[in-house]
């Protein structure tokens, strides 16, 4: 995490005004409304936007294999320092199959002992996205295991994901209760 506090603080979810309401309510009917989507609801019309975009990103449509795409997400936030989508996606890296040792290897890196070809080329693409907003020939190359669709997936995640490291990192979102920071990721 950046910041200790928040620079924009989370709507309050019994004074919305009607925008902030219809924006949310997909997650008003779950019950629970993460601090990202509170702080993005202050500005409504954005929020319904980004939610349509990560919706893709996020489903079935995207090519990657949820492991994959997961690998992308972890990866994209650790290199951004993002406390709070690390924290996030790993318990969704961990339904997608990765293992504890992967996700803590995905701190290191592609150079991290025990990667697949596959999954050190996708670590590879990410770092030249996240580094230079460009996959290198070669790096571009060693992703031939993926369709063209997918490698555009990679793409699209990677810089969804670039994008919600800037927000909450620049906005101050705050974990959710009862998550805990990885002290790796705490850059306060």
């Amino acid at each position: 995490m950046r910041l200790k506090a928040p620079r924009i603080d989370p709507v309050d979810l019994d004074q919305l005004t009607p925008d902030q309401d219809e924006a949310l309510g997909p997650f008003l009917k779950t019950g629970r409304v993460l601090n990202i989507f509170r702080t993005l609801a202050r500005a409504p019309k954005g929020l319904k936007r980004f939610n349509l975009w990560g919706g893709y990103v996020l489903s079935d449509k995207n090519d990657l294999p949820v492991r994959e795409r997961e690998i992308v997400i972890l990866r994209t936030g650790y290199l951004c320092g993002s406390g709070y989508e690390w924290t996030q996606h790993v318990a969704i890296g961990q339904r997608a199959g990765l293992s504890d040792d992967e996700i803590e290897a995905i701190k290191t890196g592609a150079d991290a002992p025990n990667w697949s070809t596959e999954d050190a080329a996708l670590l590879r693409a990410t770092d030249d996205l996240v580094k230079d907003h460009f996959v290198s020939p070669a790096n571009w190359d060693a992703l031939d295991f993926l369709t063209e669709k997918q490698r555009m997936d990679l793409v699209f995640t990677c810089g969804q994901y670039t994008q919600v490291s800037m927000m909450l990192n620049s906005f101050g979102v705050q974990l959710d209760e009862g998550q805990t920071l990885d002290p790796d990721l705490d850059r306060s």
